[in-house]
């Protein structure tokens, strides 16, 4: 489980055998959230709210390299690291 991003205590990781549609997991604690890139709705789970509004900030800075992420994934290379929040 390649892990792409860690700020204020939120890990951000993407599977290597993971569904479509393009997606990735926030993890903060014990509490995990799956986001959509495309519309940044949470599909699964969640996390706190504040530490939500921070994944969401963050997620759409780096939506491109989220996506390109999602594309070496698929080809089962790494996705790379993405750079977290200030």
């Amino acid at each position: 489980m390649p892990e792409l991003s860690r700020f204020y205590g939120i890990v951000i990781r993407m599977y290597f055998r993971d569904h479509a549609p393009p997606h990735f997991h926030a993890v903060y604690q014990n509490d995990e959230a799956t986001v959509d890139i495309g519309s940044l709705a949470v599909t699964h789970g969640q996390i706190p709210a504040r530490e939500l509004g921070l994944v969401m900030e963050w997620a759409t800075l780096h939506r491109e390299e989220l996506f390109a992420a999602w594309e070496r994934r698929t080809r089962q290379e790494a996705p790379g690291r993405i750079a977290p929040l200030p």
